[in-house]
């Protein structure tokens, strides 16, 4: 899947994945990551979710990464805020007061630019890669982040019925992806309203990852 992809996708606001309120999976199951407030929470291939400003609204630091300058650029605005905007390689680093958002690849963020990261909160980023991306991804995303501890959510649903994204994530696949690195807690499952994009009926799944 081309960086294009998702460039288009924000400057046609062809935006269905974004939610109009803060996911209610990361409010159930937040606390299970058991972080201070001020921990910091990466949040990987963000977005402009709102599921930052409840971060924000509940005490925590942020960072994140996306691919749109035009989504971050929305995220701010939504936000109130005027960020700082500097360079630092192929990345520009939004920031501002408790929020650093790094925009470009993903695989061009380092450990360096993000500094210690308490948690990981993914909803959004295994999800929205295609198979042969998801186990780079995965192995960049434990490196960057020094094995943090992380609320992984994803689907399953019979991939033939629907294209992704999101993807299907099997449970098999995310023990292949982090079985070796994490212990795994399978926190909840739950069957998605109305199915996948209409399409087919699917379930939702929220992961608890803590370093092994």
């Amino acid at each position: 899947m081309e960086p294009q992809f998702w460039h288009d996708r924000w400057t046609k606001n062809e935006i269905g994945f974004h939610k109009s309120d803060a996911n209610p999976l990361l409010v159930k199951y937040f606390t299970e990551l058991a972080l201070p407030k001020g921990s910091l929470v990466f949040v990987p291939l963000c977005g402009k979710t709102l599921d930052i400003s409840w971060l924000l609204s509940n005490g925590y630091r942020v960072a994140g990464a996306e691919l749109s300058s035009n989504a971050i650029e929305q995220l701010f605005a939504e936000l109130g805020v005027k960020p700082t905007i500097t360079r630092n390689g192929e990345i520009d680093r939004y920031h501002a007061n408790d929020i650093d958002i790094f925009v470009g690849d993903i695989f061009d963020v380092t450990r360096t630019m993000l500094g210690p990261v308490d948690a990981i909160y993914d909803r959004a980023a295994l999800v929205a890669l295609p198979e042969n991306m998801r186990s780079r991804y995965t192995s960049h995303l434990t490196a960057i982040t020094d094995h943090a501890p992380q609320l992984l959510v994803c689907y399953q649903y019979d991939q033939r019925a629907a294209e992704g994204p999101p993807f299907s994530i099997s449970h098999e696949e995310v023990r292949r992806h982090y079985g070796e690195r994490y212990h795994l807690t399978l926190l909840t499952s739950a069957d998605v309203s109305g199915g996948l994009k209409g399409k087919c009926s699917a379930t939702e799944h929220v992961w608890l990852l803590r370093r092994g």
